[in-house]
């Protein structure tokens, strides 16, 4: 099994690009790469789904010591007829593997969420530095991974937080919101893909440290009060 370096996504983008798949990448990923911070712990991908594309996808993931989460060989993803015997007996959208980084898991996607070919044609392409990256386009009036409406204006995640509070503020501070918003906005629009894929991923491993923390700490056996002496 190969050991996963400091990012896990470099690794995976090399092993599909090094294996000539035809793959796209969707979901919070690809909206981070675009340059609207959030934060996701899986990396959903759409394949080509023509059999040797999805066999040739299998296996470069198996190479990395992906394995599915269903108990099923890996290669039978690239049988259409189990897909779509998933796809009418289970309702099944998303193939999902997993590796020794319980961080790192991929969904990949049973059907086509749309015509491959068109949106390949408008995907842009994420330069990391040592990998280049197809990223599914946002678009204004559908998203493109999963026929969804848009996320708001430009893009944007719509926001269940303290911004959904702005109505009950005075003129005043909602401006101020406002052009803090879009100040955050701007700064992150000025990164780098790398940089924008690089906070993710500190993102990601500071979550599973607390999470490896909370464990920790229920485990750790109570200890009775202490005795008074007085």
């Amino acid at each position: 099994m190969v050991e996963m370096a400091a990012s896990d996504f470099e690794l995976i983008f090399e092993a599909l690009n090094e294996a000539g798949v035809r793959y796209l990448v969707v979901g919070g990923v690809a909206v981070v790469l675009h340059g609207h911070p959030r934060f996701t712990a899986d990396l959903d991908l759409v394949i080509q789904l023509d059999e040797a594309n999805a066999r040739a996808a299998m296996n470069a993931l198996g190479r990395l010591g992906y394995r599915p989460r269903a108990p099923v060989p890996a290669i039978q993803f690239a049988d259409p007829v189990a897909r779509r015997e998933w796809v009418e007996a289970k309702g099944l959208a998303v193939f999902s593997m997993w590796s020794q980084h319980p961080a790192t898991e991929i969904d990949v996607f049973v059907e086509e969420p749309f015509v491959f070919s068109e949106a390949r044609a408008r995907a842009v392409e994420a330069d990391l530095g040592a990998v280049r990256v197809p990223v599914a386009a946002i678009r204004l009036d559908r998203d493109e991974a999963s026929g969804r409406p848009a996320e708001g204006p430009r893009g944007r995640a719509r926001s269940s937080g303290p911004g959904q509070g702005k109505r009950h503020m005075s003129r005043e501070r909602t401006q101020a919101w406002t052009e803090s918003e879009r100040a955050q906005h701007e700064a992150w629009r000025r990164l780098t893909y790398a940089q924008r894929l690089q906070w993710l991923w500190e993102a990601k491993q500071f979550a599973r440290r607390a999470l490896d923390a909370a464990k920790r700490r229920r485990q750790r056996p109570s200890q009775p009060p202490p005795t008074r002496t007085d």
